[in-house]
């Protein structure tokens, strides 16, 4: 009787601990999808901001050079 009861011991824990390691791979498993799901976010957001600041830049380069064609145009126009 006394090994059956062991044995009936050993098989419930053994069965409680395969149940923990689930538990724990799915957990694990679970927090590693929102670290990639926030290093994607994280990623996006930044080349978002590098593309706003390359627009930027390019506008303004562009205004900067049009305004100086401009002015150089009208004095060759008026003969200065």
């Amino acid at each position: 009787m006394r090994m059956r009861q062991s044995l009936a011991q050993f098989e419930a824990a053994f069965h409680e601990e395969r149940a923990e390691d689930e538990a724990r791979r799915q957990r694990l498993r679970s927090e590693a999808a929102v670290r990639s799901r926030a290093r994607r976010v994280q990623k996006v957001e930044r080349h978002g901001t590098l593309r706003f600041a390359g627009l930027t830049l390019a506008i303004l380069a562009t205004s900067v050079i049009v305004t100086l064609v401009m002015f150089e145009t009208l004095a060759l126009l008026i003969g200065a």
